[in-house]
């Protein structure tokens, strides 16, 4: 049986990471038999989670997971045109390499949210050592997410740019249930999981208000969340 190696579950999310989440789906829909365990992520390999056991073997990242899933046979875009796979490809793009940051932003810049950040992600932590461990990793994320460049924006001006993208994955869903029809594919599994994430935040920001203001994005949560979030 396939062990999916993951954080504890966080703000009402299955997984702490959202790429966690995007790879409970990938697993629900690929039809395989498994399970979910948690896992030191200073022990796995490239120091991250997800990671994916088969036996011994550990396949680390869910873009890895799913090339693995697909291997197996797994058809994450069945009925999809070339195009339709091509459009896909960059909607997982801008949900894991746009959207995300956003979330990272918010959950550990914000001063009012980090205290709650720290103390969910790090509670294991004893609390006499919590703030000097986890501050040296906060500056350490804050100084990545400036060279990356989303640190040097407002919340306001991050907000402005996230509508964007809101307005593109709306212009995608119209009135299906999901990005490319009647049932789950690829994108839906990466995008999702942003918007879900952003949305669970606890305290309210620009971004997640624009998520969770906006009923069609709030449904399509919804319905991905009854579809694809169990866990065996």
């Amino acid at each position: 049986m396939l062990n999916l190696l993951t954080f504890p579950t966080h703000f009402g999310e299955p997984g702490g990471s959202p790429f966690a989440v995007k790879a409970i789906c990938l697993l629900n829909m690929s039809g395989q038999d498994w399970k979910n365990s948690q896992a030191d992520v200073r022990k796995m390999p490239k120091a991250k989670l997800p990671v994916l056991k088969v036996g011994e073997r550990l396949i680390p990242d869910s873009e890895n997971i799913r090339a693995y899933l697909e291997q197996q046979g797994a058809d994450f875009d069945k009925g999809l045109s070339d195009a339709q796979r091509a459009t896909s490809r960059a909607f997982i793009r801008m949900a894991e390499e746009h959207l995300y940051f956003h979330l990272v932003a918010d959950r550990w810049l914000r001063d009012d949210m980090w205290p709650i950040t720290r103390d969910t992600f790090f509670g294991m932590i004893p609390k006499v050592m919590r703030g000097i461990i986890t501050g040296k990793i906060r500056k350490s994320l804050r100084a990545g997410l400036h060279t990356q460049g989303i640190e040097r924006f407002t919340e306001i001006e991050r907000a402005e740019r996230v509508a964007k993208d809101l307005e593109a994955i709306k212009l995608q869903l119209g009135d299906k249930p999901y990005l490319f029809g009647d049932a789950p594919t690829a994108a839906d599994a990466s995008v999702c999981p942003m918007l879900s994430s952003l949305a669970s935040i606890p305290l309210p920001t620009e971004v997640s208000n624009l998520v969770k203001s906006d009923d069609r994005l709030t449904g399509y949560i919804t319905r991905m969340r009854a579809a694809l979030y169990h866990i065996p």
